[in-house]
């Protein structure tokens, strides 16, 4: 039980972390609503990602990719995706913070989260891949609903395309998702170089 009351507590501070990006206009999205939002759009896609891909694919797991899949950030942050780091730096720490907090769950709970955390870093199912392309589409549907745009990037709408397309191209539904979002973003001149 121990353990079990260790990791709730922990990971109920997942609310704490804050994103560079909105929930509404006047205050910044916590991880834990980001990753919440983001299990509800897998679930309200997963059918059109069925269809996409002409297979079965497992929902439970991918929600379960969205709750867990930034719970190292509580111990890492969440650094944007905008701003200029060390890549690997950031992989070497947010695996040694996986290994330490998922490999103190009990039973096999500690094989399940770092598998899946393993699962979803790597991207190498469809779900994986699926959720990664939600979890990057997400800031951008967020940047828009909010009018928060990208001024403080800044970024122009190439430079959003640069950042998205290489993670939402797995899927034609979050592709045209995408293009929605960056055409809606253009007419509010909500791009840096629209200013």
């Amino acid at each position: 039980m121990r353990e079990l009351f260790d990791a709730i507590a922990h990971t109920a501070r997942l609310r704490e972390v804050e994103r560079h990006n909105n929930a509404t206009p006047d205050r910044r999205e916590s991880v834990a609503e980001h990753s919440w939002h983001l299990a509800l759009v897998c679930w309200l896609l997963h059918g059109e990602f069925e269809r996409e891909t002409g297979r079965s694919l497992d929902l439970a797991r991918m929600l379960k990719m969205c709750l867990m899949h930034d719970l190292v950030e509580i111990d890492t942050g969440d650094p944007s995706a905008w701003s200029p780091g060390d890549r690997e730096e950031k992989a070497r720490r947010e695996e040694a913070v996986a290994l330490r907090r998922f490999g103190a769950l009990p039973g096999p709970l500690a094989d399940e989260f770092l598998d899946l955390w393993h699962e979803y870093e790597r991207g190498v199912t469809a779900e994986a891949r699926l959720v990664r392309g939600v979890d990057r589409l997400n800031p951008a549907l967020m940047r828009l609903l909010t009018g928060q745009g990208w001024h403080d990037v800044p970024a122009d709408a190439e430079a959003l395309d640069r950042l998205q397309l290489p993670r939402v191209a797995v899927s034609e539904t979050l592709t045209a998702l995408y293009r929605r979002i960056r055409e809606e973003a253009q007419e509010r001149g909500l791009f840096a170089s629209e200013e």
